[in-house]
């Protein structure tokens, strides 16, 4: 039994007319015959049966109407799942993001393709570079947004945004209305760097930014991310150098100045592998450099 005999069989069960179903289908009604006659010798079965005037279903006859009306639905629902699959309609998409990609436009992005996109379901998950890579390479995520970028020749990297760098310090340091922080000046604070490991990592683009702006930075303070280090300054731990994005989202007990005069700048990257060819993760970073260009 196919499935082209199954759909001639549920016309003519649900006319009970051998010719008005046949006209239902659009074709002569003598093959229409033969191909029930085939399907009953195939099942062992008679599913009709043949009065004069008219015909009827026999048990076998009612079962398969019931069963091939339920089949056929399984597999009209089977074609629409797996094409909204392949336009990306549906299904799922992961998403590792360094820390700092929430105080920039990531929320945006996320927010505008949860708008496009409302049925895909999306994992978002924090990690560092060095995670973002590993989880990437074992295809645990489907796109990664790093600081500045993953260093792979089996990734695709799209740059997304440029910002400075800017020092977060705990309001208890008295500034004196200031909004201009200089380097020498950090020599007795604690400069809090993160992540601790693995190395090298956002903490060593940060030291080496300081140093080739003539500054050895002499004491230091390790943890982890982003917000435990945001956390230690609000508490008069340390200072830390941060990217301009982090200072949009207020926080209690903290404050923020321009470094001058500048001493680096990173960027926010979007990475993908090379051979990802699913239509999720291309409408994801096609709306990505959409709400990027919009935004900047």
């Amino acid at each position: 039994m196919n499935f082209k005999q199954l759909t001639y069989f549920i016309a003519v069960a649900e006319e009970l007319h051998f010719g008005r179903a046949a006209e239902r289908l659009g074709m002569a009604q003598p093959p229409l015959s033969r191909q029930i006659k085939q399907l009953e010798e195939e099942l062992e079965a008679p599913l009709f049966n043949r009065g004069r005037s008219a015909i009827t279903l026999t048990q076998a006859g009612e079962r398969l109407l019931e069963r091939g009306k339920s089949i056929l639905a399984q597999l009209a629902d089977t074609r629409l799942e797996v094409r909204r699959l392949g336009q990306g309609a549906e299904g799922r998409l992961r998403i590792g993001f360094v820390g700092s990609a929430t105080f920039g436009i990531l929320p945006n992005i996320i927010k505008s393709y949860r708008a496009t996109f409302p049925e895909v379901n999306l994992n978002l998950i924090p990690m560092n570079n060095a995670q973002l890579h590993r989880a990437l390479v074992s295809r645990e995520i489907d796109v990664a947004f790093a600081r500045p970028a993953l260093q792979d020749p089996e990734f695709l990297t799209k740059e997304l945004m440029e910002e400075k760098l800017i020092l977060a310090l705990p309001d208890s340091i008295d500034t004196g209305g200031r909004t201009i922080a200089k380097l020498e000046r950090l020599e007795t604070h604690h400069l809090i760097l993160y992540p601790e490991y693995p190395r090298p990592s956002y903490a060593d683009f940060v030291l080496n930014a300081c140093r080739d702006a003539g500054f050895e930075v002499p004491l230091r303070v390790w943890c982890m991310d982003l917000q435990t280090a945001l956390s230690l300054v609000s508490v008069g731990e340390g200072v830390c150098i941060v990217p301009a994005s982090v200072a949009t989202a207020p926080r209690k007990n903290m404050k923020f100045l321009n470094i001058e005069p500048e001493i680096a700048r990173t960027t926010l990257s979007v990475n993908y592998r090379l051979d990802e060819q699913g239509v999720h993760v291309q409408n994801f970073v096609r709306l990505a450099h959409k709400v990027a260009r919009k935004v900047l």
